[in-house]
Formats: structure tokens, sequence, C-alpha cells
């Protein structure tokens, strides 16, 4: 699916992007995302950092989802964009982001 077409209650596109999301891994650590996460996934977390959208792109993630409601800075997004990672936010917690997500993708 196209990052432009993820869609679910809760959900909002703060910064689009074309590329296909073909799954997705959701953790705050770091080290584990850059251990597991694959080529395309959308990253589920609440890191809502630079450093978050610097190891989606070190892993080739298309999408990065920011639960919680948290609150996107302009240098997360700026970064996103050089990137072409699209950025969300979802006001879901961890878990139920995850399985909307799922439920979206179609597994």
């Amino acid at each position: 699916m196209k990052a432009s077409e993820l869609k679910f209650p809760g959900l909002e596109c703060i910064r689009p992007s074309e590329p296909e999301i073909s799954g997705g891994y959701t953790s705050d650590l770091l080290s584990d995302v850059m251990a597991n996460l694959k080529e395309g996934d959308a990253l589920i977390t609440i890191q809502a950092h630079k450093n978050t959208i610097a190891v989606a792109a070190l892993m080739g993630a298309s999408a990065v989802i920011f639960c919680h409601g948290r609150v996107v800075s302009p240098d997360v997004l700026e970064a996103a964009a050089k990137e072409n990672i699209s950025v969300f936010v979802s006001t879901g917690n961890q878990f139920n982001t995850t399985c909307a997500f799922a439920k979206a993708l179609g597994e």
C-alpha cells in the first residue's frame, strides 16, 4: 500500500510521501529498530525526535507513526522530508495503533 493510502481512525498524516509500505515494526528502542525493522516497514513508536527519523532512514522505513498524539517538531519533519519518509501521528497508544495499522494493511 502507498503511504498516502494509509488511513484508520485517530491517524493523521502530517508529512505525506509516496513510498510503498510493506509491513510494520513497533518499538521505542532504536537499537531494536536497527536490528529488526525491514526495508519498506512503517515504524510505530513514541520517540518523536530526529534520531528516530535517522534510524528509520538507515533501515529504509517508508513511514514513521508517532503514537499518543505526540507533537512532532519542525526539525523532525524536515529530516523526514529529506529522506522521503511519511510521518503520521496517532491518538492511540502503541498497541491500538499497531492493531489498527495491521488491519489497514490487511494483515
